[in-house]
């Protein structure tokens, strides 16, 4: 299965450069590994330039890599899906969920091996597959067809006169309700407690909305929801903040990440929960930090984790080379751009250096003291790879850099 780019982010300034990495060599052979032979996806978003405005948004099944011919097409009309740095789309295997933003729905959808697109099931005004056919056939009994909610999906607007809550909604505030509800056995101090958590709160929880959660939530109020999609049960809910969320997230990182099925070197990712160096690096950030709720704030925004986020790439290996997260990870989002040359030294062999990546300002903008930011995608197994160097974190790319073997 091919990665999902988000291939309208380049702009018609965009151009490509070929980089050479110096004494850079293969560490794993291809000839080991079953390449997933299904399509292409593309994700374009063509009109639209706001994350919140209306757009649309279409979602292309190619057979890229042979003819480029387009198998299949999903169209996501007036809606916003945020496609940046695959934020609203994430992809395990044969099953694509695209998160719309518009009508707060998760779309499942299967890719096919011949290439089609088939709806699976949207996550959102219904949870269960029946339960439009349920609450449509029990409105026509009691005459109030018009008050129902609307999943938006088939219709150009969202029902505004909607008085019902989503079904992810109320299965939300159900769980919130059983857990206050759990934490007291006195009867008295069981209602108080509901008073001051659940309902002097029941209206933030009701203007919660489904987003992937990215650092911009750092300074607004977020939430993480583990949703059972079989069950349509919430199983847990935690802040942003939790520390409880985070100790999980440390101690167990990989049960975090969905590896594949058909691509066994999505197993080989380096994390602070299978790395003595990662988590080293780790514990060195959090007694960096001036605050810990801070720190842990910024460790849980990339919850949750992309599968197609999180790269494979044995130059990442921690236990193989010593690098400056700051700069590179296996994590694909955008740092700050250095002038000076990204060293990968070894770790095995006395800390000398192996190679070094280089995306200084002639690559970016002509004045070297401007600010950029650059991320990377490297090829799984081959020394290949792009950086995207961006002026801003808010504009496309500027240029896009081509790194392979010398």
């Amino acid at each position: 299965m091919g990665e999902v780019c988000n291939v309208s982010s380049a702009s018609n300034k965009s151009h490509a450069r070929f980089m050479e990495w110096e004494n850079l060599y293969p560490l794993r052979k291809p000839q080991h590994l079953r390449l997933h032979p299904g399509p292409i996806l593309e994700l374009l978003r063509v009109s639209g330039t706001s994350q919140t405005s209306a757009q649309v948004a279409k979602i292309h099944s190619t057979r890229w890599l042979e003819d480029g011919f387009k198998l299949d097409e999903k169209v996501f009309h007036n809606d916003c899906v945020n496609l940046t740095h695959n934020m609203g789309a994430f992809l395990y295997d044969d099953l694509l969920a695209v998160v719309s933003l518009r009508y707060q729905t998760i779309h499942i959808l299967q890719i096919r091996d011949s290439g089609n697109l088939v709806d699976v099931r949207a996550i959102g005004a219904y949870c269960r597959e029946d339960d439009e056919l349920f609450i449509n056939s029990s409105s026509q009994l009691a005459g109030n067809r018009g008050d129902l909610v609307d999943n938006g999906t088939n219709h150009d607007q969202p029902n505004s006169n909607n008085s019902f809550l989503s079904g992810i909604k109320q299965r939300l505030l159900s769980f919130i309700f059983r857990e206050i509800w759990s934490e007291e056995t006195d009867q008295t101090q069981r209602v108080q407690c509901l008073k001051k958590k659940f309902y002097f709160h029941f209206q933030d929880y009701v203007d919660l909305v489904i987003l992937k959660a990215s650092r911009n939530t750092d300074q607004l109020p977020a939430f993480f929801a583990v949703y059972n999609m079989e069950t349509t049960e919430i199983v847990a809910f935690y802040q942003n903040a939790a520390d409880e969320l985070y100790l999980l997230f440390e101690r167990f990182c990989d049960h975090f990440h969905a590896t594949s099925i058909n691509s066994m070197y999505m197993n080989f990712i380096s994390s602070h929960s299978n790395n003595i160096h990662a988590l080293e690096q780790l514990k060195s950030m959090k007694n960096k930090a001036t605050s810990i709720s801070q720190f842990v704030k910024k460790m849980l925004s990339s919850l949750p984790l992309n599968c197609q986020s999180m790269s494979p790439s044995p130059y990442f290996d921690q236990s193989l080379f010593r690098f400056d997260e700051k700069l590179i990870s296996a994590t694909d989002r955008p740092r700050q751009s250095t002038d000076h040359p990204i060293r990968f030294n070894s770790r095995r062999q006395g800390d000398i250096l192996k190679f070094k990546i280089k995306t200084g300002p002639e690559f970016g903008s002509a004045d070297g003291r401007s600010k950029k930011y650059s991320h990377f995608l490297f090829h799984p197994v081959w020394p290949l790879a792009l950086s995207f160097i961006q002026p801003s974190l808010f504009l496309p790319p500027s240029a896009v850099n081509i790194h392979f073997r010398r």
